[in-house]
């Protein structure tokens, strides 16, 4: 569905007709109204004003445009927090906040939670069961905590429940040091930069679950008013990494997330990571509950995307599992503080130039709707991503260049290039249905995580562990063996010493010669039977002739650790090694440079989008006829203009077996054969 943010509240109700119209001619079927509406719902304490809602719903339903509900706890309305100053939020330096803007409220106060229950209350009895609401979000991009007394108390409990007695705490955070031991609850601070490294993790997982705790308030009480087929979801940010998102997410229906893509250039791979992401959250398709082509109003320059390029935009949100779209915003506003921001619609009422190119996506949607119900994303090859290691990392870089998100990337985008639909997973997942699992930078690995990886490769898996890996443990304390940890066995072999290097040193081994630079580890074979891959020509001395990358084979699987970041080229190599080595063929078609394809499978078909962002047209030539589904036509050739989409359904029987799930045919998608306009195979 191709959808919008509408804000009924701000407009006079003589003009919202005019507005559904207008949406309804896009082929729009979704609208998300409310999430910052409490001034107008509850107007005065235990007052409720909702019939202008029910009006709002009603009218979009004559529309055929469907609701999403957004709980409106983001935006406290003013008598609130002049009545409860104690629900609003207290910075990190201690700075007490005014009623002024959104997100400013103490998520852990039980009269703020106690007042956002109710007014839930109030909206799911009203809506639980009107037809045309199918979804809620709870509040609106979760982001700030609070560092008052009250919350320093409720941490001090939930320490309590994680570790019962203070011998426990203080022997696993190594509170010996620098004179840190506790001896009663009521000592233990709120951390701050350069505080004990457990008391720092444990408050950011703290952070994550008083953000599920918060959550979990308004979700509970929908779900006892409203009926299940109303699904529960919250937007979140991408890449943000103020709490854990896998754990905010057990309680949520679907994931969703806001990608304002309006700054050029549009990245697709670095964008599909963050949509891949999202979809690892819940392990299923997911929504893009905002996004914007327009000006963003906050950005030191404020582009917007070509013409046609949001079209092709949305299309790779498909690609990457979205079955939901949603524009921020309709319409603009004529005041707040996010005036002058990319809209639909302009403040006069009259369409923005970009609607005739999202009547035309809308267009398209209801034509491939139907084709691509059921279809999903599968991939043989995870990522594993954990949010503990991201937030350690950065606390505690060897380089300061160091990016976390960059090494995941570094892998991600190779991987992605040579034909492959990605993952992204924590470590805790079943990964038992993978061929292939990359570990970047997994600096924090539990016991439990460990467990999980080890059975993973005893089952014939393929594990690949780049550098940071497993120095620390669920406590941020140093796991007493050398990197990997309780990884090191399995190995058969270990880091001797990580070091930060100033100028890139060379690599040579299996994947030819290249460089290394940032940070690079020493490695070491300790068992008889392990490989070395890689290893570091005349650098510092202490490198000199040493292994940058091993490899050991277990039973069917294999271990592999990484300990250089290698340049593009040699990453390019070694992601081909590790697809050879675990048997993962190619999932995707080839297509030249500037082109992207995504593959969503059903049952008994595969459904292949192909766009194209490079600067020039492009020719692709497939082995056999497949249907059109944007204009019915069966063709084997296609023609893509700059920012062209095109959407291809391949139903045809491939070696004896119908093109289905992974599960019914791994190699499904190898069948399509690309070539470029001057006719040559790229496969």
């Amino acid at each position: 569905m191709l959808g919008s943010a509408w804000y009924p509240e701000q407009w006079p109700e003589s003009r919202w007709n005019a507005d559904l119209e207008l949406m309804q001619k896009a082929h729009m079927h979704l609208v998300r109204v409310a999430e910052f509406s409490w001034s107008r719902l509850e107007p005065e304490e235990g007052k409720y004003d909702l019939d202008w809602l029910e009006r709002a719903v009603d009218a979009a339903g004559k529309h055929g445009i469907y609701v999403v509900l957004g709980t409106p706890t983001c935006a406290p309305p003013p008598w609130l927090t002049k009545k409860y100053p104690e629900t609003l939020l207290t910075t990190e330096d201690g700075k007490h906040l005014e009623h002024s803007t959104r997100q400013a409220f103490n998520w852990s106060n039980p009269k703020y939670r106690e007042l956002g229950r109710e007014i839930v209350r109030q909206l799911a009895i009203r809506f639980g069961h009107n037809p045309n609401v199918i979804a809620w979000q709870i509040d609106n991009e979760y982001r700030s905590p609070s560092f008052d007394a009250g919350t320093r108390t409720v941490f001090q409990q939930w320490l309590k429940g994680q570790y019962r007695t203070l011998d426990n705490l203080n022997r696993r955070w190594s509170s010996d040091y620098w004179s840190q031991t506790y001896n009663a609850w009521d000592q233990i601070p709120i951390p701050a930069s350069g505080d004990n490294p457990g008391l720092r993790l444990k408050w950011n997982q703290f952070v994550s679950d008083t953000w599920r705790s918060y959550q979990k308030n308004q979700i509970d009480v929908i779900r006892q008013c409203a009926e299940p087929r109303q699904r529960i979801t919250t937007n979140t940010m991408g890449w943000f990494d103020g709490y854990d998102h896998y754990v905010v997410s057990r309680d949520l229906d679907f994931s969703a997330w806001d990608d304002p893509i309006g700054q050029r250039p549009f990245e697709p791979i670095r964008n599909g990571a963050a949509h891949d992401l999202t979809r690892g959250f819940k392990g299923k398709n997911f929504w893009v509950i905002e996004t914007t082509a327009g000006p963003t109003g906050w950005a030191p320059v404020n582009t917007m995307l070509e013409k046609g390029e949001m079209r092709a935009v949305l299309w790779h949100d498909v690609g990457h599992g979205a079955d939901a779209m949603s524009y921020w915003q309709w319409r603009d506003a004529l005041n707040g503080q996010e005036q002058n921001h990319g809209a639909i619609v302009e403040v006069n009422g009259e369409p923005m130039p970009l609607y005739s190119e999202m009547t035309q996506v809308g267009r398209e949607f209801d034509k491939a709707g139907p084709v691509l119900k059921g279809t999903v994303v599968r991939s043989e090859i995870a990522i594993l991503h954990s949010y503990n290691s991201r937030w350690v990392l950065n606390w505690q870089k060897l380089n300061r260049s160091y990016d976390p998100i960059a090494e995941l990337m570094s892998y991600y985008e190779p991987l992605h290039r040579l034909g492959h639909s990605l993952d992204i997973v924590q470590p805790s997942d079943d990964l038992a249905h993978y061929k292939l699992v990359v570990a970047p930078g997994l600096f924090v690995l539990t016991q439990d995580e460990a467990e999980n990886l080890i059975r993973y490769v005893k089952a014939g898996g393929h594990l690949v562990l780049g550098q940071h890996s497993a120095m620390k443990d669920g406590d941020n304390s140093r796991w007493p063996q050398r990197q990997p940890g309780p990884l090191t066995e399995l190995l058969g072999g270990a880091v001797q010493q990580f070091y930060a290097i100033k100028a890139p040193v060379t690599v040579t081994g299996i994947w030819g010669t290249g460089t290394a630079d940032g940070s690079v580890e020493q490695l070491v074979a300790i068992a008889p039977e392990v490989k070395v891959l890689m290893r570091y020509s005349k650098s510092d001395g202490w490198l000199d002739g040493q292994p940058a990358a091993i490899t050991r084979s277990v039973g069917r699987g294999s271990i592999t650790y990484i300990g250089a970041a290698l340049d593009d080229a040699s990453m390019r190599r070694a992601a081909e090694w590790m697809l050879k080595a675990s048997g993962v063929g190619p999932e995707l078609p080839a297509v030249p440079e500037g082109v992207e394809v995504y593959r969503r499978v059903g049952i008994g078909k595969d459904v292949f989008i192909f766009e194209n962002l490079a600067s020039h047209a492009e020719t692709l030539h497939l082995p056999h006829e497949m249907t059109n589904v944007l204009d019915g036509g069966r063709a084997a050739n296609v023609t893509l203009a700059r920012y062209g989409v095109v959407v291809m359904e391949d139903q045809t029987v491939v070696g004896g077996r119908e093109s289905t799930t992974k599960g019914a045919a791994n190699s499904a998608g190898t069948s399509v054969k690309i070539t470029t306009g001057a006719s040559h195979s790229l496969r």
